[in-house]
């Protein structure tokens, strides 16, 4: 693997593993405390602090899912080239695009 892949894949892994635990851990505290969709959505409506979470967490996403993915079609489907980094670019990009405006829609912009 290139090395600057290598790097980006583990660094990634680094933000993912903290934002999902985060994540993770809100979900409970908001099950627990027997919030609705409603109240989850009225406090996260406007808050920069969430949208920046969230927007971090999309961005460290879309780009470990490529690299991840780049391996393994290298391996079991044995694509290489160009065609295999454009298409994983493209895969990239829809991340990005669908988790922005995921981020985007709960924080109230969209």
């Amino acid at each position: 693997m290139n090395p600057v892949l290598y790097l980006a894949q583990r660094g990634t892994a680094f933000i993912l593993a903290f934002a999902v635990t985060v994540h993770l851990l809100t979900i409970l505290y908001a099950v627990r405390g027997g919030l609705t969709a409603g109240d989850i959505l009225a406090r996260t409506h406007g808050n920069r602090g969430f949208l920046a979470f969230y927007l971090v967490f999309v961005l460290a996403a879309a780009i470990h899912a490529p690299i991840g993915l780049r391996a393994v079609l290298r391996e079991w489907a044995h694509w290489r080239g160009r065609s295999l980094d454009v298409a994983l670019i493209a895969f990239s990009a829809a991340l990005i695009v669908l988790g922005v405006r995921a981020a985007l829609a709960v924080y109230g912009a969209w």
